[in-house]
């Protein structure tokens, strides 16, 4: 959400709909707070200098001089130590780069010689712990099996957030494996990192899997983050924790160098604070990848400008169904639903209410078969693909590091869903197929 024509950002949106829920703006103690009730110690809601800044305004502050990459990346690593570290303790960053302030300064260097690469130079972004990057970072997607492993290259993501002046500030916890391990799993719980929790609400559920970054986004620890989603990992914590997420149609953004579940269904997408900053970045990820083919496509229709197609207008005539069989969970998510849709037609879009959706829960056990045959193959194509001496290098041999190691990487739920995997055959079994000509069918 961006500041509209009368002042409202993101953060006074929450202060209006905390009234309608147990909604809380500030970081807060151990359970939600109102807007008149105190958020924690005064230290947590300390006022910070960068507190709410869009990639422009960032971006324009070093070009006026009143803010150097170093300078602002020393602060979020400070408010990360503060909040993340220490205070309320949001666990949702796994590791900072040691390297950050130092790539910070060679941007600020390169930025007095010769200009700025573009909009995104000096701007520090958090990366899910499912990115490749070959720096000192470490890529083990939340999980003990894979700790000290470092890549011999960076992900696709990672060079071009690199090759656009990034400054790669950290790796976001995340729900371990992506949230495909147990049927009873935790979001945002991963062995290395722990818990990550929402900032606004500090006893509530983050939501998974790119938890961690949707919490780094809202608690303004980075500038913006990267997601990855299979099934609704970067819309469900951009809902939970009121950022923008954006889920790419699959193929616009390589997914060569990203831990994977799904080859059908993976993509990353941007998360951050203003719908401008998710298509800054997302022009800056798309594009074609030779060692993805599912982007081979995005060479008639990926965009390096997706910021110029934003219209304030775009609702006009848009046709807007309204599912209502998922209604009725909540009285009060109720009435924010009846809200939103009152100005979405105020907006111009004709409300169709209600659309029934008559596919819903056929193709759920279809999608499972589908996911659990490719995280067998996928998975087993990167971890063998590692430096040798890393970690575990196939299913089979974590789920016995898993195994080995309970009291440590299960202490709270199990590995159901690796179980399960392991069990499936190649891609060429009659199962796979049908299953994924149903999922195609019913997705029509």
């Amino acid at each position: 959400m961006d500041r509209n024509d009368e002042g409202m950002d993101r953060r006074d949106f929450f202060r209006v709909a905390s009234t309608a829920g147990a909604g809380s703006l500030l970081l807060g103690g151990a359970a939600c707070v109102t807007r008149d009730q105190p958020a924690g110690p005064a230290q947590w809601t300390q006022p910070f200098e960068l507190e709410e800044l869009s990639l422009h305004d960032l971006q324009s502050a070093m070009e006026e001089g009143r803010l150097s990459s170093r300078r602002i990346t020393s602060l979020y690593l400070d408010r990360i130590e503060r909040l993340d570290r220490q205070g309320p303790e949001l666990r949702s960053l796994i590791e900072v780069n040691p390297d950050a302030l130092s790539v910070a300064e060679a941007l600020d260097e390169e930025r007095e010689a010769r200009g700025p690469r573009g909009p995104l130079h000096g701007i520090p972004v958090v990366l899910k712990d499912n990115f490749d990057t070959a720096d000192r970072m470490t890529t083990t997607a939340g999980s003990l099996a894979l700790e000290g492993s470092i890549p011999l290259r960076d992900s696709f993501v990672a060079a071009r957030l690199r090759q656009a002046g990034a400054v790669l500030l950290a790796k976001a916890n995340l729900s371990e494996w992506a949230n495909f391990r147990s049927t009873r799993s935790s979001s945002g719980w991963s062995a290395r990192g722990g818990q990550a929790r929402n900032p606004y609400c500090l006893d509530r559920n983050p939501c998974g899997s790119s938890s961690g970054s949707a919490t780094a986004v809202a608690a303004n620890l980075c500038a913006a983050a990267i997601g990855t989603e299979t099934n609704g990992s970067i819309v469900c914590p951009a809902n939970a924790n009121g950022i923008v997420g954006l889920k790419p149609t699959v193929g616009l953004v390589s997914r060569s160098g990203i831990i994977p579940i799904a080859h059908s269904q993976d993509t990353a997408g941007p998360m951050t604070r203003t719908v401008t900053d998710a298509a800054l970045l997302l022009g800056i990820l798309a594009g074609v990848d030779p060692d993805d083919p599912a982007t081979a496509p995005a060479a008639a229709h990926a965009r390096g400008d997706y910021v110029s197609l934003l219209d304030a207008g775009a609702l006009e005539g848009a046709r807007i169904g309204v599912a209502r069989q998922f209604f009725g969970f909540h009285e009060a998510v109720d009435r924010l639903m009846e809200g939103a849709l009152e100005i979405l037609a105020g907006g111009g879009a004709e409300v169709i209410d209600p659309t029934d959706v008559p596919t819903h829960r056929q193709y759920g056990d279809a999608e499972m078969q589908v996911l659990l045959y490719e995280f067998k193959q996928d998975l087993n194509g990167y971890l063998s693909g590692l430096p040798a001496g890393t970690g575990v290098r196939s299913l089979a041999e974590l789920i016995d590091f898993n195994e080995r190691n309970r009291d440590r990487q299960m202490p709270y739920f199990e590995q159901e869903i690796l179980l399960m995997a392991e069990e499936k055959g190649p891609l060429t079994s009659r199962e796979y197929v049908e299953a994924l000509a149903t999922c195609r069918t019913l997705a029509r």
